[in-house]
C-alpha cells in the first residue's frame, strides 16, 4: 500500500524559505509522477509542482516558478519542495501525491495517492 507522508512545514516570515519532505513507501516509484498540491484556507485546492520520477522532468505553476524548486531522492525515496522567497499568499496545507500514469499533470483527478499535508504559514 503507497504511503506519503509530508513534513517541514511551519511558520516564516515573507522572504523566508522552508523544504517540504514527502517520504513515500509501499512501491517502486519510477514509473511515478510525483507532485506538490496546496490549498488556502477558502480556496479551492491548487497544483503547485510535479516531477516525474524516472527523468525528473517538471512543471511549475506560474506563481511559484521561479520561487519553488521539486527535486526527488532515489535512495531515500523521498521528494523535496524547496520553498524561497515566500510570501503570505503562500499560506496553506501543501499535499504530496502520487500518479502512477508517469504522466507530467497539473490535474488533480490524475493522481492515485494523497499524503495528508503539512501546514505553511507565511507571516507579513
Amino acid at each position: 500500500q503507497v504511503q506519503l507522508v509530508e513534513s517541514g512545514g511551519g511558520l516564516v516570515q515573507a522572504g523566508g524559505s522552508l523544504r517540504l519532505s514527502c517520504a513515500a513507501s509501499g512501491r517502486t516509484f519510477t514509473t511515478y509522477v510525483m507532485g506538490w498540491f496546496r490549498q488556502a484556507p477558502g480556496k479551492e485546492r491548487e497544483f503547485v509542482a510535479a516531477i516525474r520520477w524516472s527523468d525528473r522532468s517538471t512543471d511549475y505553476a506560474d506563481s511559484v516558478k521561479g520561487r519553488f524548486t521539486i527535486s526527488r531522492d532515489g535512495l531515500k525515496n523521498t521528494v523535496y519542495l524547496q520553498m524561497n522567497n515566500l510570501k503570505p499568499e503562500d499560506t496553506a496545507v501543501y499535499s504530496c501525491a502520487a500518479n502512477r500514469r508517469n504522466l507530467v499533470t497539473r490535474s488533480q483527478s490524475q493522481y492515485d495517492y494523497w499524503g495528508q499535508g503539512t501546514q505553511v504559514t507565511v507571516s507579513s
